[in-house]
C-alpha cells in the first residue's frame, strides 16, 4: 500500500504540472528512475522473506522459532534499530539522489533526499508543505539579493531559525534548498546563489502553482470545474 501511494504521489505532481503547463514535459521521464529501485528492491526482500517463511527446511525452521525473534527484539530494543525499521517501514528512508533531477549537497542533505523535519518554537519546517507546490527553504539568515532575485521565479522563500536540531537533522547553516511538491529536496545549496536555482528551475521551464481557487462552483443544480 506504502509503495502504491508513492507511485501515485511521484507520478501525480509531475503530469499535474507538465499537463498545466508548469513544467517541461521532460520532467515525467524521472517517474520510471526514481520508483523502480525502491520497487525492485522491495519485491527482492518480500522474496527473501517469503522464502524462509514457508521453507521446509529443519535448519530454517529452527532459525525462525529460536533465533530470529532474539535477534528482532534485539535490533528493536535500540533507538538505532527502532529508527531504521520505522524509516523501512514507514518508507521514509526513501531518497533519489540518482534522479536526473536531483542535484547539489549542503550538509549531509543531498539532492534528491527526503527534506528532514525540524520542529520549531512559532511551528515546524514542514508546514509550508502543505502548499504542495516547489518552495526554497533557508536555515539562518537568508541574503537580501538572493530573495530578491528569486521573486522573479514566483517560488517563495521559507526561513527557519538555525538550531540545534537543524544542524542534527544534516542541514547547512544559511544553506539553501529547493524542494519540490513531493517534500523531497530537488537542488541543494551550501551558499544564496540565485543563478544556481534560476537555472534549474528554467531547466525544467517549473513554474509555481497559481492562487488556489475552489475546486468548484456551483451553477443552478450544475457542478462545475472552477
Amino acid at each position: 500500500m506504502n509503495t502504491g501511494m508513492g507511485d501515485a504521489v511521484n507520478l501525480a505532481w509531475k503530469l499535474a504540472a507538465v499537463v498545466q503547463g508548469r513544467a517541461d514535459q521532460r520532467l515525467l521521464d524521472s517517474y520510471e528512475p526514481e520508483r523502480i529501485a525502491f520497487a525492485r528492491k522491495l519485491i527482492d526482500s518480500t522474496d527473501q522473506a517469503f522464502r524462509v517463511a514457508t521453507s521446509r527446511s529443519r535448519l530454517v525452521g529452527l532459525f525462525r522459532r529460536y533465533l530470529m525473534p532474539k535477534v528482532l527484539r534485539a535490533a528493536l530494543g535500540t533507538a538505532f534499530g527502532s529508527r531504521r525499521f520505522f524509516g523501512l517501514i514507514s518508507q521514509t528512508r526513501i531518497q533519489y539522489r540518482a534522479s536526473a533531477i536531483s542535484s547539489g549537497k549542503a550538509g549531509a542533505i543531498e539532492g534528491g533526499d527526503r527534506l528532514p523535519y525540524v520542529p520549531a518554537a512559532n511551528g515546524d519546517n514542514f508546514e509550508p508543505l502543505r502548499a504542495l507546490d516547489w518552495q526554497v527553504h533557508v536555515y539562518g539568515e537568508v541574503n537580501g539579493e538572493f530573495r530578491a532575485m528569486l521573486a522573479s521565479t514566483g517560488i517563495p522563500v521559507h526561513v527557519f531559525p538555525w538550531s540545534d536540531t537543524a544542524e542534527a537533522a544534516g542541514l547547512q547553516r544559511d544553506g539553501a534548498y529547493l524542494v519540490r511538491p513531493d517534500g523531497h529536496v530537488a537542488l541543494a545549496s551550501p551558499v544564496q546563489e540565485a543563478a544556481t536555482f534560476q537555472r534549474y528551475l528554467a531547466g525544467l521551464a517549473i513554474k509555481p502553482r497559481l492562487a488556489e481557487r475552489a475546486p468548484y462552483r456551483i451553477t443552478g443544480t450544475m457542478h462545475s470545474l472552477a
